[in-house]
């Protein structure tokens, strides 16, 4: 009977430690998303935006080429005569 009550409070010891390393683990996470979406908010409240690629177009420019190609295609179907 004492090797069950033995195991059985091994095994409670064990699951509060789990619990309580996962409740530290999660609130150290938290502070981090915080302090991060803070820093976020103080990037975009001084003007300052954040880096990107040169060789990436941005994002304005890349629906504008795409409607600049769907006018070309429609213009050389109309000139090619046939019909959308």
């Amino acid at each position: 009977m004492a090797a069950i009550a033995s195991d059985l409070s091994i095994n409670l010891v064990m699951a509060a430690a789990a619990l309580g390393a996962l409740a530290i683990i999660s609130l150290v996470a938290l502070r981090g998303w915080r302090d991060w979406i803070q820093l976020k908010r103080d990037e975009l409240a001084a003007g300052i935006a954040p880096a990107q690629d040169p060789t990436v177009p941005h994002a304005g420019s890349r629906i504008e080429i795409a409607d600049l190609k769907e006018r070309l295609r429609k213009l050389e179907a109309i000139a090619a005569g046939v019909d959308l």
